[in-house]
């Protein structure tokens, strides 16, 4: 019932069609995503006659394939016209049984009998914009009371992506090491360059204090990346410029805040009064990839 399909092999009409018609529809699992983010590593599981579809991303590591959540992709998981546990079960299992994993990410909406750990994700669903602001936490409405003097000497712009690369190298934080930085830039670069990535900033006096990169996909909004000049993270740029977006897209778009697992990211998120709608994950240890390696290669079982 499930099949393995490289991504050579992919029919990508019925593919996108199944992907369209889900009940778990992301952004993140559409073709034009997945082939920036991964470069193109990855293939489908399929149920029957694309019924239900799971992208699978991998790495390779001298020769060997590794699944592994690629930057930016916070959710792929089993995409399906209804979520069904006993499918999930099925897509599980053919998963685990199959592939050597390191990082997989289902999505919030896909159930399961397995237990498995689950990470944090919020969002907010489309409404009235008056009615999303009055729901804000009093400490976030108090951050967006700018000074007088801020008001009178800052503006939001939206910049280009030659602009937003020179803040990123300036203040990005978070990333371990150099080839992430690159990978993350060269990923906004084609997002940018595929028309679906805006990047909007704060500036004050001139000079750009905060910046976000929000992802658009025709139902959704997300946030992909919020970057800051230190010097000023007290004068709360970033969020007077999500609730600018917010602002100007909440009345027919989901607002994607993409995770929250860290305890002030959380509480940064939080203040938006977001739903809380956490997905489950694998995520193995280094020693548990090898542990699953010789068991995958003494059943014949590695792909």
């Amino acid at each position: 019932m499930i099949r393995r399909v490289k991504y050579k092999e992919i029919d990508f009409k019925k593919y996108t069609d199944c992907l369209e018609n889900s009940e778990q529809r992301k952004y993140s699992a559409s073709k034009d995503y997945l082939d920036v983010t991964t470069n193109k590593l990855w293939e489908i599981l399929v149920y029957n006659n694309y019924e239900a579809v799971m992208p699978v991303p991998f790495v390779l590591k001298n020769g060997i394939k590794i699944v592994h959540n690629p930057l930016m992709c916070q959710q792929l998981g089993i995409f399906s016209a209804k979520d069904d546990r006993k499918i999930n079960e099925k897509f599980l299992h053919f998963l685990q049984k199959n592939y050597l994993i390191k990082v997989y990410y289902f999505n919030e909406t896909n159930t399961f009998d397995s237990k498995l750990d689950t990470k944090k994700n919020f969002l907010l669903y489309p409404g009235n914009y008056t009615e999303v602001f009055a729901k804000y936490s009093p400490k976030r409405k108090r951050k967006l009371r700018l000074d007088d003097e801020v008001v009178q000497n800052s503006e939001i712009k939206e910049i280009s992506y030659p602009e937003a690369k020179k803040f990123i190298e300036a203040h990005v934080v978070g990333l371990d090491k150099e080839n992430d930085s690159v990978a993350l830039l060269n990923t906004l670069e084609a997002f940018y360059s595929l028309k679906h990535l805006k990047f909007l900033a704060f500036y004050y006096h001139h000079e750009i204090t905060n910046m976000i990169a929000t992802y658009s996909d025709y139902d959704t909004i997300a946030l992909l990346g919020t970057f800051n000049n230190k010097k000023y993270i007290k004068m709360a740029g970033a969020s007077t410029l999500i609730d600018q977006v917010i602002k100007e897209n909440i009345e027919h778009c989901i607002f994607d805040f993409e995770g929250g697992n860290l305890p002030s990211i959380e509480e940064f998120f939080r203040g938006f009064r977001p739903e809380l709608k956490p997905y489950s994950v694998i995520e193995n240890s280094q020693k548990t990839l090898v542990r699953n390696f010789a068991s995958l290669m003494m059943r014949g079982k590695f792909f």
